[in-house]
């Protein structure tokens, strides 16, 4: 019973999810039509980057990497700086909670080595903010992207256009925010790279390739997902096994109750009545409430305005730590380390999130009457 319990709340977004798709089948019985809710295409992408992604952090490749950039740096903001940078840029290929899952323990192994382990709780903040916001631009960056890339049926152009100035008001904010870190110097630095398989790194990069050309419509889902399980079993079958399957079944849920609440006419009118002119408010305030993810999830088959409400959950992830699932990864992260301060982390965090919130929706506001 205490497991059941761990469970449901590990997963709370899961339970909550099956419970509502539960609940509106009571209005909507289960029939054929259920088949036509479910975005396969979606799902096989997830469960291919969600794998491939995994098998490229299990490679060394991303402890790599950060090796690489970090071993230079002078100082404590110099360190943090490319730290934060660090989660930016590559969540815009890996995803946020994946960039976070590998650096932010990474960024409490390099700073206590380099003596300056107080910073971390500052970094681990700015670290998350940068993994929400830079995860964005990009169809693979995030979950909702992918949905809403795929749910609309976006060409790239018109994703970018969504996108690309949201992400560069976010890497200039954040580059300010890093100010914020202190001037002092390293005790020392890290000293040795740490070991990575290249063999595995250049199937997990090929295989990553292969996602990519799906997400472009070149390759067919069902081909994408055939290579990649075939390519999985021969070089790396623990990878098949390494997917965020509770974030799956998430989605599935949430396209039951979605697709119900579209066949129950006085909820489809009254949804729409509330998006028709404030979608991106809606979907900010929705992700507040349930997390980004759900809300693209829910609103997208009350609306045909895609670009805001693309806007609205990648810049809603900002707010409350319930506001994205990757800001609930690296503060767990960040309060198992030695001598965490969860309190002073929560506010910290809330200060530059809202901060953040508010000034890139000034910036949104001011770009649509441009």
């Amino acid at each position: 019973m205490a497991s059941v319990r761990a469970f449901l709340r590990r997963e709370a977004v899961l339970t909550v999810s099956v419970l509502a798709a539960a609940v509106s089948c009571i209005f909507v019985p289960p029939d054929a039509a259920y088949l036509g809710y479910f975005d396969l295409r979606t799902l096989a992408l997830l469960y291919c980057l969600m794998t491939v992604v995994a098998g490229l952090r299990e490679a060394g490749v991303f402890g790599r990497l950060a090796f690489l950039l970090c071993r230079r740096a002078a100082g404590v903001r110099a360190l943090g700086t490319l730290l934060v940078l660090l989660c930016f840029f590559t969540s815009m290929l890996i995803t946020n909670d994946v960039a976070l899952l590998t650096f932010v323990p990474f960024s409490a192994a390099v700073l206590g080595l380099a003596g300056r382990r107080e910073a971390l709780l500052r970094v681990t903040v700015l670290q998350t903010a940068a993994a929400n916001l830079g995860s964005m631009l990009t169809p693979v960056g995030n979950p909702q992207n992918l949905y809403l890339y795929s749910r609309y049926d976006m060409a790239l152009p018109a994703f970018f256009r969504a996108t690309l100035p949201l992400w560069t008001a976010s890497l200039l904010l954040l580059l300010a925010a890093c100010l914020l870190l202190p001037r002092r110097e390293l005790d020392r630095g890290p000293s040795q790279a740490p070991d990575w398989d290249r063999r595995g790194a250049a199937v997990h990069f090929a295989l990553f390739g292969l996602c990519l050309l799906t997400v472009l419509r070149v390759l067919p889902w069902y081909w994408m997902l055939a290579g990649v399980a075939a390519a999985l079993l021969v070089f790396d079958r623990r990878a098949l096994l390494r997917a965020d399957v509770p974030l799956l079944f998430t989605f599935a849920a949430f396209f039951v109750f979605s697709g119900n609440l579209g066949r129950i006419g006085a909820v489809d009118a009254l949804l729409r009545r509330i998006l028709e002119g404030r979608v991106y408010l809606v979907a900010l305030l929705a992700s507040q409430a349930v997390s980004n993810v759900p809300a693209a999830l829910l609103l997208s088959g009350f609306t045909g305005d895609a670009e805001a409400l693309l806007q609205g959950v990648n810049v809603g992830g900002l707010g409350t730590p319930v506001a994205s699932l990757a800001s609930l990864i690296s503060m767990k992260l960040y309060f198992r380390t030695e001598g965490a301060r969860p309190g002073r982390y929560l506010l910290e965090f809330t200060i530059l999130n809202v901060a953040l919130l508010l000034l890139l929706s000034l910036v949104r506001w001011a770009l649509v009457r441009i």
